[in-house]
């Protein structure tokens, strides 16, 4: 498995362009299976999450295809894809393919809507704890589908057709918003969904739904109303950056010092990330070309956080927080409300010298003067984050394991560092 080797001291300076989102590009290349026509999706991220979904999406009959790449356009350019879905061959997604990513169990929603049917492998267990789909199979159960668990795959079917009604999630539920917007959009009749997730994300989809000729209102607030339709047509849309990517470099350049344009990004989609960065002493300009943060000299400042769903502080730049705070003159608090499970970062973080006490959905980080490198090992995606985030600011080597993690959300990571003046570089396996 590829490693990557990180010498830290360097303070960041420069531009980092940020990706389309992760957490957008998913649901959006799963509402391909909605129609017979062709869905167009510009700056798609080159990740191994899209890359196996591009596997998913194939075993159900989608055809795929890539632009190539304009001239002079680097590798950190996103992706245009083209996605077709004439004919369903397949309303069976198995195990070993919905195994490796939790978010392809969604394509239950529009197999159901489209064919009346499928058959989907439940996504098992996962490293950052349970993260059930029972709500995602109850808003497909408002909506008349008729659901059965049997030997692991939950079998849907909704013969006449699926029907407006009214869902209420008892919490917020980015899964279930997304399915729910979905399946509704093909239902017939009116869907209102009540305590629905509010996140950029979900904005991004409804967009694509609406310029599919969906009509969906409320996307981006608590109730959402869906009037479905009997068809929907192709589109072109463009994914809006990565909201998490931008966090984590702006957290990277707030623990090593520096100065660097996170190029693309949009203030607003993660608002209370960067006000917490403020407070712990880094400095934020939000302008047309993207958002810049620096830290020239000041000390890091310990702030107390606690995760929950947008426009809160994002449950997915816990770990990055976690690691600047490593650094703080004085001791934070950070609380984990979405995920059980979520601190399996803090011992590898311990491996570097940093001060992390557990205490319930808490974790006591008391901050040290010198972090020192030291070989580590990822455990999940925004984990492997932390630490590369400790590993740039630690005195000496760090090698990291488990790289496939970062892969699967970070696109072109060394290149965009390297560019701002770290030492970073990948190992490949053998090497």
């Amino acid at each position: 498995m590829d490693r990557i080797r990180i010498v830290g001291g360097k303070t960041l300076n420069g531009v980092i362009p940020i990706s389309g989102a992760k957490n957008a590009a998913l649901p959006l290349m799963i509402a391909s299976l909605l129609t017979d026509r062709t869905v167009t999706l510009e700056n798609l991220p080159r990740l191994a999450d899209v890359s196996q979904l591009v596997r998913i999406l194939s075993n159900h009959g989608v055809d795929y295809s890539i632009d190539g790449r304009r001239q002079g356009e680097g590798s950190e350019a996103g992706q245009t894809v083209h996605m077709t879905a004439r004919e369903i061959v397949d309303t069976t997604a198995p195990y070993e393919l919905v195994s490796r990513m939790r978010a392809s169990f969604w394509v239950i929603a529009p197999l159901l809507a489209r064919c009346g049917e499928a058959r989907v492998s439940l996504p098992g267990g996962c490293a950052i704890g349970t993260r059930p789909v029972d709500l995602l199979l109850m808003a497909l159960e408002r909506l008349g589908g008729q659901i059965e668990i049997e030997g692991g795959y939950a079998v849907a079917k909704a013969p006449k057709g699926l029907r407006g009604a009214e869902i209420t999630f008892p919490k917020v539920t980015v899964g279930g918003t997304h399915v729910a917007l979905m399946a509704a959009s093909l239902a017939e009749g009116t869907t209102v969904l009540h305590n629905a997730a509010r996140e950029p994300e979900i904005i991004d989809l409804a967009n694509l739904l609406n310029t599919m000729g969906a009509k969906i209102s409320g996307a981006g607030q608590s109730t959402v109303e869906i009037t479905g339709v009997a068809r929907l047509n192709g589109a072109k849309h463009h994914v809006l950056p990565d909201r998490i990517e931008a966090g984590t470099y702006a957290m990277a350049v707030a623990m090593t010092g520096g100065d660097v344009l996170l190029e693309g990004a949009r203030a607003h989609d993660f608002q209370a990330a960067l006000d917490v960065l403020v407070q712990s002493g880094a400095r934020v300009e939000a302008s047309d070309a993207g958002v810049r943060v620096s830290r020239n000299g000041g000390p890091i400042l310990p702030v107390d956080v606690s995760t929950a769903p947008f426009p809160a502080f994002p449950t997915d730049l816990q770990a990055q927080f976690m690691a600047l705070m490593t650094r703080a003159k004085g001791v934070s608090r950070i609380t984990e409300t979405i995920f059980e499970n979520r601190f399996m970062h803090v011992q590898e973080l311990a491996r570097f010298g940093a001060h992390i006490r557990l205490d319930g959905d808490s974790a006591v980080v008391e901050g040290v003067p010198v972090l020192k490198g030291a070989p580590v090992m990822a455990t999940d995606l925004r984990a492997s984050a932390s630490l590369v985030i400790a590993a740039l600011a630690a005195e000496g080597e760090t090698m990291i394991q488990r790289v496939y993690h970062l892969d699967r959300g970070f696109e072109a990571l060394e290149r965009k560092l390297s560019l701002c003046g770290a030492e970073v570089e990948r190992i490949s396996a053998g090497g």
